[in-house]
């Protein structure tokens, strides 16, 4: 048998049932505004001659935790060595942040990567600006000499919206071969990166594959010692060749 609760939903139910088939007209001016309303406010680009104001839509909406990650380089060290000397004192450290609420430690070979947890009520950017305040105030032996650790990027993984690919390409327009790995990585790093930097709403460009331009210098011991020119002589003057000044030098 229903019960009295489940009566009285029945009978509002069919009240209303009854007050929308008396009111046909008004019923229809409802459903008209709200297909208007929901034409304006429709991700799309639509050209309906309606002010849009179309609600921000994510293609993978991003349900992590609002977290933080803290990058640290030390080339050469052990996964154990990283944990005892980089991921443990900086986690310690980074747990008295305001609005921490748990921390995750991540050591790898030569790299530790600390996923720092905020509650969902600290805003984004306030929560980077304390990490930075945290990391530059650390004590001088916290870490070892030369290690600095770094904030990520602003991003997630899922944050990801477009990948592509950088391909040598004849006057016609198709693909051909004869570029070097090198001649693509550096016309993605100088060109194409700070290009893609510079529009709104990217944060972060990831350059993978290629090889990255450099340049080195081979010594011959035998011209040092004929010349009587020290490796220290050599290295001075590399560096004195690439010394940038704010006037012109002789």
């Amino acid at each position: 048998m229903p019960t009295e609760s489940a009566r009285q939903q029945t009978t509002l139910f069919s009240q209303l049932i009854s007050a929308c088939l008396r009111q046909k007209l008004l019923v229809l001016l409802i459903s008209a505004l709200l297909v208007v309303v929901g034409v304006g406010y429709a991700p799309f680009g639509w050209q309906t001659g309606i002010p849009l104001k179309p609600v921000a839509v994510d293609a993978i909406p991003n349900l992590g935790e609002n977290q933080q990650i803290v990058f640290t380089e030390w080339p050469g060290r052990s996964p154990q060595d990283v944990e005892d000397q980089l991921s443990y004192p900086l986690s310690v450290a980074l747990m008295g942040v305001a609005g921490v609420k748990d921390v995750r430690t991540l050591s790898m070979f030569g790299f530790s990567s600390i996923a720092v947890i905020f509650d969902d009520s600290v805003e984004f950017y306030w929560s980077r600006s304390r990490l930075l305040e945290k990391l530059a105030s650390l004590p001088a032996d916290t870490l070892p000499v030369g290690v600095q650790p770094s904030l990520g990027p602003d991003a997630t993984a899922l944050g990801q919206v477009f990948w592509y690919t950088l391909e040598g390409r004849d006057p016609s327009g198709k693909t051909t071969s004869g570029w070097d790995l090198d001649e693509l990585r550096s016309i993605q790093d100088w060109y194409l990166r700070s290009g893609l930097l510079a529009a709104e709403g990217i944060s972060e460009v990831a350059s993978i594959g290629g090889y990255q331009r450099e340049y080195q210098i081979e010594v011959d011991s035998d011209l040092l010692r004929i010349y009587q020119v020290s490796l220290a002589d050599v290295t001075n003057a590399v560096m004195a060749a690439n010394l940038d000044v704010s006037a012109g030098s002789r």
